[in-house]
C-alpha cells in the first residue's frame, strides 16, 4: 500500500503546484487586463482636452475652462485609479512596485501644497481682475474726462505690474503685492491626512512652486523594461497636472519652471498629456518666461492693457481717440473670469481631498 499512497500524495502535489501555477497565470492576465484598460482610459481622458481647433465646445490651452475640464480628466483618472487598487492591491503592493509608493506619498504631499498656492493663487488673480474692472469703468465715462483716465491709468499700472511681478522679481512676491496675498488667504480645510504639512490653508515663505515641481519630477523613470504600471501611471498624471496648473496660476515663486516633463513618449497611455505638455512649453519658450501666471485670460489681460495705457497716456480731452474695442474686450475677459474663477478653486480644492483620500487608501492597502 506504501508505494500507491507515495503515488497518491505525488499526483495531488503535481495537482497542487499546476493549480497554483494556472491561478498566478490568471491573476497576470487579470493585471494585464486591468493595465491596459487604465491606460486606455488615461489615454482617452488627455484626448478629450485636444479637441479639434474648429470645435464650437473648444477651449484655448490654459484658459479657465480648460483647466477646468483637466482637473475633471485628473479626478476621473484618479477614480479609475482607485478602482484598480480596491479590486487588484497587488499592483501596489507585491515587489518591485512596492518601492513606487514612498515616492507616490511624497508626491501626493507635495502635490497637496501646490494646490493650496493655486487656490491663493487664484485669489491674486481676482486682484487683477479688480484693477482691469476699474480701468474699464473709467474708460466707459461719457463724456471721457481727465480724471477718468486718471484712475484708469492707476488701475492699469496696478494691472500691468501684477501681471509682471514674476518676470520682474523673480518671484510672485514682487512689486505687485502678489506674495502677501498668496500667504493671506487660507482657502483649505486644515485636513492634512497625517501628512506634515501638506494640507494646510497657506505655504510657508520660502516656500517655493517651482521647486515642489523639480522635486515630484526628480525620480519619475518608468519602471525597468519601459513597462508601465498603475502606480508609475497616477504619479506622471499628478506631476503633469500639478506642473500645469502652476504654470497657469501665479504661484508663490514659480520661478525657474521646467519646461520640460519626464513622460514617456513609447507609452501608449501618455501621447496626448506629452502632445499636451509640449505645447505649453513652446508657450512657455515663445513668452520667454518659466515663470507661472500664464493663464490664456491673463495673457489677453495684458496684451489689451498695454494698448489702453498707450491710450490713457497719449489722451488729450479734446483729440478724438477711440479704446472703446479694447474695452469692451478687457470687459468681457473679466466676466469671464467672474463666472470661471470661483469654478476652477472649487475644483483645485475637490482635488486637494481627493489627493487626501488618495493617501489614505494607499496606506491601507500597505497596511493590509
Amino acid at each position: 500500500m506504501a508505494p500507491a499512497t507515495e503515488h497518491q500524495s505525488s499526483f495531488l502535489s503535481r495537482i497542487s503546484r499546476r493549480s497554483q501555477v494556472v491561478s498566478m497565470e490568471v491573476n497576470h492576465e487579470q493585471e494585464l487586463e486591468e493595465l491596459e484598460d487604465f491606460q486606455k482610459h488615461v489615454a482617452e481622458r488627455f484626448t478629450e482636452l485636444l479637441p479639434p481647433s474648429d470645435s464650437p465646445e473648444s477651449y484655448p490651452v490654459l484658459s479657465i475652462q480648460w483647466l477646468r475640464k483637466l482637473l475633471d480628466v485628473f479626478m476621473s483618472i484618479e477614480s479609475e485609479f482607485h478602482s484598480v487598487l480596491t479590486t487588484n492591491p497587488s499592483q501596489i503592493s507585491k515587489p518591485p512596485l512596492d518601492k513606487l509608493v514612498p515616492e507616490m506619498l511624497d508626491r501626493i504631499v507635495k502635490a497637496l501644497d501646490i494646490c493650496t498656492a493655486v487656490v491663493n493663487g487664484v485669489d491674486s488673480v481676482r486682484q487683477i481682475q479688480r484693477c482691469a474692472e476699474i480701468a474699464v469703468t473709467a474708460l466707459k465715462q461719457t463724456p471721457l474726462s481727465d480724471g477718468s483716465v486718471r484712475r484708469a491709468k492707476r488701475a492699469l499700472t496696478s494691472l500691468l505690474a501684477a501681471l509682471n511681478a514674476d518676470k520682474n522679481s523673480g518671484s510672485s512676491g514682487g512689486g505687485s503685492g502678489r506674495r502677501s496675498s498668496t500667504e493671506q488667504w487660507s482657502s483649505f480645510g486644515r485636513r492634512s491626512g497625517g501628512s506634515g504639512g501638506g494640507g494646510g490653508g497657506c505655504v510657508s515663505k520660502n516656500w517655493s512652486a517651482a521647486k515642489q515641481i523639480q522635486a515630484m519630477t526628480a525620480n519619475l523613470v518608468a519602471p525597468r523594461g519601459g513597462e508601465a504600471s498603475p502606480m508609475y501611471i497616477m504619479s506622471s498624471v499628478m506631476v503633469m497636472v500639478m506642473w500645469t496648473l502652476v504654470v497657469a496660476v501665479p504661484c508663490q515663486t514659480s520661478n525657474g519652471l521646467t519646461v520640460h516633463l519626464p513622460l514617456p513618449k513609447n507609452q501608449v497611455w501618455a501621447s496626448a498629456a506629452v502632445s499636451i505638455s509640449e505645447r505649453i512649453g513652446e508657450e512657455m519658450k515663445r513668452k520667454e518666461t518659466r515663470c507661472g501666471g500664464l493663464m490664456e485670460e491673463m495673457q489677453r489681460m495684458e496684451r489689451i492693457g498695454l494698448k489702453m495705457m498707450e491710450f490713457s497716456e497719449g489722451f488729450r480731452f479734446n483729440e478724438e481717440e477711440d479704446v472703446t474695442a479694447e474695452v469692451a474686450e478687457m470687459e468681457e475677459i473679466c466676466r469671464k473670469m467672474g463666472d470661471g474663477l470661483e469654478g476652477l478653486q472649487r475644483r483645485v480644492r475637490e482635488v486637494f481631498h481627493r489627493l487626501v483620500k488618495s493617501r489614505s487608501e494607499i496606506l491601507e492597502v500597505i497596511d493590509h
